[in-house]
């Protein structure tokens, strides 16, 4: 038989959870707005820039309107490279950087690389 004080707990836990939830997935989420203006916490949105595949299949401009100037452009490169920030470690802190490699002008291989 469940007690009063039984059910009270799992309902606060069961809020904490959902709270919890929401509050990461919500916070995490990439938006060009975010990654232009916090250049050094792009490492918290990264993730859901390549899992969501906001890149693929688009060219060389379309990438530099979305993520804006890079760390490392050569124009007869394949390859941009931008600064992601330095991710909370238990070991040494790395700089990240977001590689994104091109074949015709196109995206073909996007990785994140550290320093």
């Amino acid at each position: 038989r469940w007690r009063q004080a039984d059910e009270v707990a799992l309902i606060l836990f069961a809020a904490f959870v959902i709270a919890t939830t929401l509050f990461y997935f919500n916070q995490w989420k990439f938006s060009e707005e975010e990654w232009k203006r916090a250049p050094g916490s792009r490492h918290e949105i990264v993730d859901d820039l390549i899992d969501s595949h906001i890149l693929k299949d688009k060219s060389k401009e379309d990438v530099l309107s979305i993520l804006g100037e890079p760390y490392y452009y050569d124009e007869n490169s394949n390859i941009l490279k931008y600064g992601l920030g330095v991710p909370a470690s238990f070991s040494e802190e790395k700089f990240e950087y977001l590689i994104i490699r091109f074949e015709y002008d196109i995206v073909a291989e996007i990785s994140v690389e550290t320093d």
